[in-house]
């Protein structure tokens, strides 16, 4: 499929999801966890096609035998999923329009979960229910318009698709990307200027794990240049939302990479031991944020190793405890910079004003710039 086909078939797929979105009674943040979960599974019944035949083959040839194993654990261990009859996108598409499509992508979600553990309570389930509360038939719709997307659909074209609805539910919301999403163009040349290949990649802020699902194509890309060097790589994020943590998760099973999603508030929560613990680091945090807790970063070496950001005027007595950084754009420079082990790269998107920012902020940036950490900005 080239550029114009898919960029045809993303545009279908969505203008004909959002029509079915203006029938039910939900905002874009509430449609987009169930329109996903149906992406995810298409992928992982399109995944589990292309493997099916070497596992029926596999579990036919040990059965009766000592080496016996359960078709479940085979299917496994060739492509990540075991799905069970009523999972598949076809039985669930075909259903008769009497039955209760909304359970049955309930059940389906929860099969899938009960074989692959690491995505337990991440999948949708009773907000397939709630796309009936207006129209019964919208979840057998959604169905239909997804399996417009070819059967012989790669991950990496699963994950594009998969990233436009991110995108577009965002901008539904009035967002710029931002809280879940960052621009693929972005990412990929953050992606080409570090080129992570064997370690572990960080992404404190990680939204739904684009990053991520870059730094695997970069690998695959450039696999035969690192001639069978252990080129990959294991992800650890974190998020503050817990519905964009389990939308990472997803990204992380749809794309085959190896690592885990850790619902945490960066600013105060350490889940990975992350001072000095990582060979990369990809990030786009949030911008100019002024409410965090100075006492509670201030001893924290994950951010004072190079400076803490500081109001220019001192505080008075009677506020004395309940200071507020008044910009956590360093404090964010600081954490990327103190992750790294002694050979390890970051890239980052950070605010144009961070570049010259004034006072305390600016010798940061200095003391930063001394030690050599600064290759690019």
């Amino acid at each position: 499929m080239n550029k114009a086909q898919l960029k045809k078939l993303e545009a279908d797929l969505w203008s004909a999801a959002d029509k079915l979105r203006a029938n039910s009674d939900l905002k874009s943040s509430e449609y987009a966890t169930p329109v996903l979960g149906l992406i995810f599974l298409k992928f992982a019944d399109n995944n589990y096609r292309r493997h099916e035949q070497a596992i029926l083959a596999e579990y036919q040839q040990l059965q009766g035998t000592r080496r016996e194993k359960p078709v479940s654990e085979i299917a496994i261990e060739k492509c990540g999923f075991y799905l069970p009859d009523h999972t598949r996108y076809d039985y669930l598409l075909n259903l008769p329009e009497e039955k209760d499509i909304a359970k049955a992508l309930k059940e389906a979600m929860k099969a899938i979960e009960e074989y692959k553990p690491e995505l337990e309570g991440v999948l949708p389930k009773d907000e397939y229910a709630a796309l009936t509360r207006t129209d019964k038939t919208i979840p057998q719709q959604l169905l239909r318009t997804f399996a417009d997307i070819p059967a012989n659909a790669t991950g990496d074209l699963f994950g594009q698709i998969y990233e436009y609805f991110l995108s577009e539910f965002a901008r539904s919301e009035g967002q710029k990307g931002g809280e879940f999403f960052t621009p693929r163009s972005v990412v990929r040349l953050m992606v080409e200027i570090i080129e992570p290949h064997g370690g572990k990649v960080f992404d404190p802020a990680c939204g739904s794990g684009g990053m991520f699902v870059q730094s695997a194509q970069f690998i695959e890309a450039h696999r035969n240049e690192l001639k069978g060097a252990d080129s990959g790589v294991y992800v650890c994020g974190q998020e503050k939302t817990q519905d964009t943590v389990k939308l990472a998760k997803m990204n992380l099973a749809v794309n085959g990479l190896r690592g885990e999603i850790k619902q945490a508030n960066t600013y105060y929560e350490d889940p990975y031991d992350s001072f000095g613990a990582f060979d990369y680091v990809l990030a786009n945090p949030p911008f100019n944020v002024d409410d965090v807790s100075l006492s509670s970063v201030e001893k924290d070496l994950r951010f004072n190793t190079y400076g803490i950001p500081r109001n220019k005027s001192k505080v008075k007595k009677a506020d004395e405890g309940k200071e507020a950084v008044p910009n956590g754009n360093y404090l964010w420079i600081s954490l990327f910079a103190t992750s790294l082990k002694p050979q390890g790269r970051a890239a980052l998107v950070m605010a144009n004003s961070a570049s010259d920012a004034r006072h305390s902020e600016a010798d940061i940036r200095k003391t930063l710039i001394e030690q050599n950490l600064i290759y690019a900005s």
